[in-house]
């Protein structure tokens, strides 16, 4: 009869025992399991603080950006108006006021007029300088002037397109005009005399496209 007991009561603390050390491992199981998540959501957490703070970063940068576009391009105006010599066919233009004017070569003896325009200062001239923009009017036929861009258009370095502004038609060519100079010009036909007006770089194409429209003078 104590044996019988005996067992049973041994039985019985076996299964407790086991008992017991199931829910041990289990709670371990689960607290490791809590621990896991808990740091995967702390990494997750600092990816996504880390992904917001950048993100208001560059918000932050485009918008400094756009408000620096912005005061660039109120800064430039109200625009000035450009006016070449009378017996040129008195070309004129708007161009922004934070630009300046340098008048290369006078026209009251003849020849040829040259005038560059850039940003605060003109550099020296050049025909690997590039300029905001460059005018000259020649005292060439037309077509002989436009000819002269035909073996880079065959190339590919240029492309053509019809212009008008004010009534006035012009040829358009943008491209590559050397390996330095990359930009587009207008070319028009003003009484006996050629006039080219030019970019030298893209950088300088928003105030370009919006110049060339102001462009007028004599027939």
């Amino acid at each position: 009869m104590n044996n019988l007991q005996h067992k049973h009561e041994s039985g019985a603390i076996s299964g407790s025992l086991i008992t017991i050390i199931l829910l041990g491992v289990l709670f371990l199981a689960a607290g490791s399991l809590a621990i896991w998540a808990y740091v995967n959501y702390n990494e997750q957490k600092t990816n996504v603080d880390g992904k917001v703070k950048l993100a208001v970063a560059e918000a932050r940068k485009d918008q400094s950006d756009i408000e620096a576009v912005k005061f660039a391009n109120r800064e430039k105006e109200p625009n000035r108006q450009f006016v070449g010599p009378d017996d040129y066919g008195r070309l004129t233009f708007d161009y922004p006021k934070t630009w300046s004017v340098y008048i290369a070569k006078d026209v009251t003896e003849g020849g040829n007029y040259e005038a560059y325009l850039n940003p605060i200062t003109v550099p020296p001239i050049d025909e690997k300088q590039q300029f905001s923009l460059r005018v000259t009017i020649e005292q060439s036929d037309y077509d002989k002037v436009v000819k002269e861009y035909d073996a880079r258009v065959k190339k590919g370095d240029l492309r053509t397109s019809d212009f008008s502004a004010n009534g006035n038609t012009a040829i358009r060519f943008d491209g590559n005009f050397s390996k330095d100079i990359r930009g587009a010009a207008v070319i028009f036909k003003v009484r006996d005399k050629t006039v080219t007006v030019r970019t030298d770089a893209d950088t300088f194409k928003p105030d370009f496209e919006n110049l060339i429209k102001t462009i007028n003078f004599n027939q």
